[in-house]
């Protein structure tokens, strides 16, 4: 079913990290839709129809040019959406140091960096926020996600020091923690799997509703979060799985 979108972000100029695929392009199309300028910062950008301009989370310099490049273009910098990561798989054996430290390095160090230099311009905002990609991970034991489940943990309780570092700087700082999100990602695990159509059966079961979560669902959430309407929402993780965190449901019989 098709909605509408309004135009409170009109006027305003939002950066989004891993903009150029899955979740990230579904948030860049939302706020663009609601009248937001939009920056992509992406290793692939050209793939984005919005100003794109290639980053690499993981390495300082890059993500300083990149976001002095959006500052160039735009003059100025209101919202920073921290969706790019990466995915691990195995229990805690399955990965060795560095691996480790590269899955920590993007998904958490590398909301770190762009919030920090994006931070001298989100300050000079009336309508500043940051949002980052959180994931149900974060706050449920699921099996065979050791790594990933670690990182996005950490970026759920970076995202509360955020949030309290900078209240009184004006700058409102949330997450989203989706559920499983059916992604190119998510569709290239599939594929890989010795019974693929078994295996998305068996995802689109775990969230209580029955189905992955459609990007588009989270790239809403992220709209209300970021948006100046919620201007009293800091601090905050919202959910959209489905019923995965929350629920209990008894079995079908």
């Amino acid at each position: 079913m098709a909605t509408s979108v309004g135009n409170e972000f009109q006027g305003l100029t939002a950066l989004v990290t891993g903009g150029a695929s899955g979740i990230g392009a579904a948030i860049a199309d939302r706020l663009a839709a609601a009248g937001a300028q939009v920056a992509v910062l992406d290793l692939s950008p050209d793939a984005s129809p919005h100003f794109g301009v290639q980053c690499n989370v993981a390495d300082d310099a890059s993500v300083r040019a990149a976001v002095e490049h959006v500052i160039q273009q735009f003059g100025g910098l209101d919202i920073v959406i921290n969706n790019a990561g990466i995915g691990a798989q195995g229990d805690i054996s399955a990965n060795n140091d560095d691996e480790w430290l590269r899955v920590l390095n993007v998904n958490v160090v590398g909301i770190a960096r762009v919030s920090r230099a994006a931070l001298p311009y989100l300050r000079q905002s009336q309508a500043a926020a940051i949002v980052n990609t959180c994931s149900i991970a974060a706050t449920a034991g699921l099996p065979q996600r050791a790594l990933y489940s670690a990182s996005k943990g950490a970026v759920f309780s970076l995202t509360l020091a955020m949030a309290a570092d900078h209240v009184r700087e004006g700058i409102r700082v949330n997450c989203v923690n989706p559920g499983t999100v059916d992604t190119p990602w998510v569709g290239r695990l599939l594929d890989s799997a010795a019974d693929p159509a078994g295996e998305r059966a068996a995802l689109n079961a775990r969230q209580p509703h029955g189905r992955m979560v459609d990007p588009a669902e989270v790239a809403g959430a992220v709209a209300y979060l970021a948006s100046p309407l919620s201007g009293s929402t800091t601090g905050t993780s919202l959910a959209v799985d489905g019923g995965m965190q929350g629920l209990r449901l008894r079995p079908v019989q």
